[in-house]
Order: C-alpha cells, then structure tokens, then sequence
C-alpha cells in the first residue's frame, strides 16, 4: 500500500501571509490525519518563509501517522531533526536561496557529507531518504551512503504526463526496479496531482510513499480539505 504523505507548508505560508495563528498549521495536521492522511510531511527553510522550526517542534506532539521532515542537512537542519525525532528525514539538495526543490542530489559529490549525516539519523532510528532523479548510478549511490530510501523527483514526470499520459511513468517504473534491488525504499513527490497521480501510482513498483503538499492543499480550497485527502487516497488504494 502506497502511504499518502500531506505536505502542510502552504497552510503555513496562508498563515504567514496574514500574521497570527490562522490558518493554524497543527490544527490542519490532526484534521488531514483524521480525515486518513497516513502522514505528515514539512519542509522548513532557514528562512522561515513557511513552515518554522517551531512550527516542527509543535507538530511533533500530534503526528501520530509518520512524521517526515525534508530540508538541507546544514547543521542547523540536522540537530533539528535529532531533537524532534520524526519517523523520516528526507534530505534535498537545494541551498536556502531556492524557492522550491528542484533537482535531486548528485551522490558522487556529496559522498563524505551525506554518509555522516545519514549514520548520525540512522544512529538515532530515524528513517533516511534521499531526493534523487531517475539514474541509475545516483540511484546506486544512494544505497551505497547508507540511505533507507530515495524519494523520486517526479517533476518531468508531471511535465510529460500532460503530452504523455501514463507513458511518461516509465522512466520513474525503472528507477523503482533499480532501488528495489538496491534494497531502498521508493517514495515520490513533486508536481504530483489529481490528474497524474492514479496513472503514476498505478505504473510505478514498488512505491512506498507520495509527499503532495501543493496540489492537495490548492485543491482542498475548491473541494475541501476532507475530499480532497480522500480524492487523493482514492487514487493511490485502487485495488483496496
């Protein structure tokens, strides 16, 4: 079964937009769970421009699903995630300046850094993933860090989808095989959506987890946030 993961960020950047408590982030997080949200995501910048790191300590408490965190290992990130203690760290490349993720990691050049990292989450039971692309080799070097998962990049999976339809999975069907046999765990995320997500789910191995934050949230407005985690899970439990 494929795990849908809710990213509450743009809960916190309609919050900060305003000022104050509304809409209120932890609040949101026990209604997407209670609505069958099977977990959590955030992805704090040190910025702060959505998610804060207090906004993490207070999530904490009430995410009883699986907790992941994504963010940049600065040392900042990393003893963050060692206080809070989610159920999955996801780790993405991107440096504090950039507004989204948007490319996955090239393991070669971050061998050394990436190792330590990963020991020191492992050594504390926390759940490892790496924010990769489609290669092969990327894909191996993964594995060979020490990460517990990779989590696909699916953006040129949305971009294709559109010209595509279900074709455009094939690249994200063969990566799955390959970190599956490199004993990882597949998760996805990115541009993920009503329109693509049952023909990505359904043509794509071995998935663990989706991470939608986005999409789910700018669609919740229009659906509400009940039908919109329930239209999403409907796309993932197809043969439920």
């Amino acid at each position: 079964m494929t795990r849908l993961s809710v990213n509450v960020n743009k809960i916190a950047t309609l919050r900060n937009a305003r000022g104050g408590s509304e809409p209120n982030v932890v609040e949101a997080a026990k209604r997407i769970q209670a609505f069958g949200g099977e977990g959590i995501t955030v992805h704090p910048r040190p910025d702060a421009r959505h998610i804060t790191y207090a906004d993490v300590r207070d999530l904490r408490a009430v995410v009883h699903t699986e907790f992941n965190i994504e963010g940049y290992p600065s040392q900042d990130f990393v003893d963050l995630v060692c206080e809070v203690g989610p159920e999955q760290v996801t780790l993405v490349p991107d440096p504090p300046h950039v507004l989204t993720s948007n490319a996955g990691w090239t393991v070669a050049d971050h061998r050394d850094m990436l190792t330590d990292v990963l020991s020191t989450f492992r050594e504390r039971g926390i759940r490892t993933s790496l924010f990769i692309e489609t290669d092969q080799a990327q894909i191996e070097a993964a594995a060979a860090v020490g990460a517990d998962r990779i989590e696909l990049y699916t953006e040129s999976f949305a971009v294709q989808h559109a010209k595509a339809g279900r074709d455009a999975a094939a690249p994200f069907a063969h990566a799955a095989k390959w970190a599956h046999d490199a004993g990882l765990g597949v998760n996805a995320g990115h541009d993920l959506n009503l329109a693509n997500l049952r023909d990505f789910a359904e043509s794509v191995p071995h998935l663990d987890e989706v991470s939608i934050g986005h999409a789910l949230i700018s669609d919740a407005l229009y659906l509400g946030l009940s039908n919109a985690v329930a239209q999403y899970r409907a796309c993932l439990h197809t043969t439920e």
